[in-house]
């Protein structure tokens, strides 16, 4: 691994040059720590609507939110990867995977749930638990999802950590950056994006491996078996892999991502945010040692707060569109802050309110329960309450009925009017059922009605239907004609009924019995 020049220097003797200040002429912010000569890629006296991409190579920082975002790579890139592989014994007729999006059977599985295609709301009752779920975190501690759990973030961790590895932290990838082409760079460079292709592949595989069996498809990689579908997708989330995370980066987070501009509705006066206390750091600049700290702030304008950030923006500046909220700009002060003897959280999560507060010495306490935090909450514990309640009382049998529309009815030679639909049964138990079929809702003037089910010899069959599946039928329902001309209309309601042989438990169904105008 290639070695980098440290930011903290280690104080010399008078004329004595440090080996960083004979390299690079570089000057110190406070005894022992260097002050880097770098600019905010969004400086609030340089913004303008356009503006060429400066590449941004942050350096490595220690401390808690480091080790934080460090946990949070670890855990979700594990869970990732590796739930595919985890399996779940649902029987001799179903798959063992424990996550499963089976598109053949139109199901899918997670541990003890399975979701069938008609039951995709529950999807959707997820999707909006997560939405709301997401507004209420952003209410109360701005953009961590995005600093913390994004998949954008947790890639382009992985692939910064991969890039220092093989090339040096921050200091050592400038100047190899800035190095004429030879050897060493084509090398370095090289394995670099080797191994950024090796994880893209490797995440476009285990994508893939929630569509089927893992093992099966691995396998089917392997031997150049696997369907021909399998591949193109594993080649093009390498790539959006690849292109995305290791070489656009934060460029997706400020120009391509949406929740940046969404989020702003989001926040309020009292939403905690990474925030730089210019009340105490104004005004800034280099401390000499020995000098007397009054009379300025505590930033001693070392730009450590720049050069760790993952966008490359000086905190200093301002709330901004472009912070992701990683907090690694804490963890980088607080070092310095321990250097140069002076009070932690220089920059620290807090709310507009207490920082305005602040400023004439004030103080003002974090107000988690709001209106719109209240609202969030409650939107949360009403939908999930609605799933709650609709998974407890999901039922094992279902019932579809679709009416004939080419022709809405037909008309026979003893001239009884007769209507086709098409029933759907589908069985979620894990074993055989046998079901009977009846209609219900019928006027009394309709009191003869004659169902004719396709296939079967019987008037009234028992209907098998295999576990975990679904049977369509075809069944005509025939009224003579003198009934129908008691029916009031052209349509009239009518309900049909499947009923489970084996503990009577039934499914219900509405439709429609169209006739001519009498």
């Amino acid at each position: 691994m290639a070695t980098t020049t440290e930011s903290y220097i280690t104080p010399k003797p008078d004329g004595e040059k440090t080996a960083s200040q004979a390299e690079g002429g570089a000057r110190e912010a406070a005894p022992g720590v260097l002050q880097h000569d770098v600019k905010a890629v969004n400086a609030k006296e340089e913004r303008s609507l356009f503006a060429e991409q400066v590449k941004i190579h942050p350096k490595l920082v220690h401390g808690t939110f480091r080790n934080l975002k460090w946990l949070v790579m670890v855990l979700t890139l594990g869970v990732y990867y590796l739930l595919p592989w985890a399996r779940w014994d649902r029987g001799p007729a179903l798959p063992d995977q424990f996550a499963l999006i089976d598109f053949a059977n139109q199901r899918l599985f997670f541990g003890p749930m399975e979701i069938w295609a008609q039951e995709f709301y529950y999807v959707t009752g997820l999707l909006v638990l997560a939405s709301l779920a997401l507004f209420l975190v952003t209410a109360l501690a701005g953009r961590v999802w995005c600093g913390y759990a994004c998949p954008q973030t947790v890639w382009t961790d992985l692939f910064v950590m991969v890039e220092r590895f093989f090339q040096g932290d921050r200091n050592a990838r400038l100047r190899l950056q800035k190095a004429p082409w030879s050897w060493e760079k084509l090398r370095k460079l090289g394995v670099t994006h080797a191994s950024w292709l090796l994880i893209s592949l490797l995440t476009g595989g285990a994508f893939v491996f929630y569509f089927r069996d893992a093992p099966t498809l691995a396998y089917e990689f392997m031997t150049g078996t696997a369907p021909y579908i399998a591949y193109v997708f594993v080649g093009v989330f390498t790539f959006t892999t690849y292109a995305l995370g290791g070489l656009a980066r934060e460029q997706v987070c400020i120009y391509m991502c949406p929740w940046p501009r969404i989020q702003g509705a989001m926040f309020d006066d009292h939403s905690m945010l990474v925030s730089y206390r210019g009340y105490r750091g104004d005004p800034r600049g280099p401390h000499k040692k020995g000098a007397s700290w009054e009379g300025r702030g505590d930033c001693i304008d070392c730009k450590q707060c720049v050069v760790v950030c993952p966008v490359g923006i000086d905190i200093r500046d301002g709330a901004q569109l472009e912070c992701i909220q990683c907090a690694l700009c804490i963890d980088a002060c607080n070092d310095i802050m321990d250097k140069v003897g002076r009070p932690r959280n220089l920059i620290a999560y807090d709310t507009f309110h207490n920082l305005k507060a602040a400023e004439t010495g004030g103080s003002e306490p974090v107000k988690i329960f709001r209106p719109r935090t209240i609202l969030y909450v409650v939107l949360l514990a009403a939908v999930l309450g609605l799933m709650t309640y609709g998974w407890v009382n999901r039922s094992e049998l279902q019932l579809n009925v679709l009416s004939d529309r080419n022709p809405l009815f037909v008309r026979l030679s003893d001239g009884g009017i007769r209507n086709g639909y098409t029933l759907k049964i589908l069985n979620k138990h894990h074993e055989d059922r046998q079901y009977k079929v009846s209609v219900e809702g019928l006027p009394a003037a309709a009191s003869n009605p004659k169902l004719d089910f396709v296939g079967f010899k019987e008037a009234d069959p028992v209907i098998d239907v295999a576990p975990d599946n679904l049977r369509a039928l075809r069944v005509y329902l025939t009224l003579p004609i003198d009934e129908v001309r008691q029916l009031n209309g052209e349509s009239t309601d009518l309900t049909f009924v499947v009923t489970d042989v084996k503990d009577g438990s039934q499914a219900r169904r509405s439709a429609k019995f169209r006739s001519p105008k009498q």
